[in-house]
């Protein structure tokens, strides 16, 4: 759909969160717009937990608020007593340097949001806000799971409606939007650019987004290596950092200014 620069109504508040790799790309988020970050690493792996130097120069240097994710590793998010106990430790570190929220998503076996253990990790946290990562959407009831969010104390959900992206799961945005009635934000993510947002905004009627905004920048390395891989990227001389262009351009189609 066509780009149109429309304020939001009186007293609504739209506000972009951006998915930063680390700190140069939370400081492009700063410098776009972005009201936040899920600090993360591995955005291939759906983010997992940055380092303690990435966030402490974060919060040194920064003004946009931190929320670094809380993920030991990729794949599921069903966790064994090891990574349970490394999840507690990443939060006194955020604690420690004065983070202004954490990010977490633990399930069940059988799908079902792990409440113990969030609220264990919720309470650990403390006073730090909560929120609940895309686990939310591999989840087997979306439904009872937003009620168990709400239940812990849970402040934000990100989410795609259970699609492949956020602008495929609009209709369910939109109904978990209506079920939660401002007890809790639902904030979609996933695919969001400049040419779904607006669409997004209409049809789920969501006033927080979620996108990396990222683009791909080329290695400066002059001799490179083509016989041999350190990783499973497919190119090894490029890598992703957030772009303060594409922040600015999705602050200012959900704020019109």
């Amino acid at each position: 759909m066509n780009a149109v620069h429309s304020k939001p109504p009186l007293g609504v508040i739209r506000i972009l969160e951006v998915c930063a790799n680390g700190y140069e790309s939370a400081l492009a988020a700063q410098i776009g717009g972005a009201k936040r970050v899920e600090f993360c690493d591995n955005l291939a792996e759906g983010g997992t937990t940055p380092s303690y130097g990435q966030i402490a120069l974060a919060k040194k240097n920064l003004t946009i608020e931190i929320w670094p994710i809380i993920r030991p590793r990729g794949g599921d998010f069903l966790y064994s007593d090891l990574e349970f106990n490394l999840m507690k430790e990443d939060i006194k570190i955020c604690k420690s340097l004065n983070c202004n929220g954490i990010v977490i998503g633990i399930l069940t076996a059988d799908g079902h949001i792990d409440k113990p253990r969030c609220a264990e990790l919720i309470e650990l946290a403390k006073p730090l806000p909560v929120a609940f990562h895309r686990a939310f959407d591999m989840s087997n009831d979306m439904n009872k799971a937003l009620e168990d969010l709400i239940d812990l104390g849970v402040v934000r959900v990100l989410s795609s409606g259970g699609a492949n992206s956020a602008i495929e799961g609009a209709d369910v945005l939109a109904q978990l939007i209506q079920k939660a009635n401002g007890r809790i934000s639902i904030m979609p993510g996933a695919g969001i650019n400049k040419d779904n947002i607006q669409e997004l905004m209409l049809r789920t009627g969501a006033t927080e987004f979620h996108a990396s905004a990222k683009s791909f920048v080329n290695s400066q390395m002059i001799f490179r290596n083509t016989q041999t891989k350190m990783g499973s990227i497919e190119d090894e001389y490029q890598y992703e950092l957030t772009s303060v262009e594409k922040v600015r351009a999705l602050v200012k189609l959900i704020t019109g200014n």
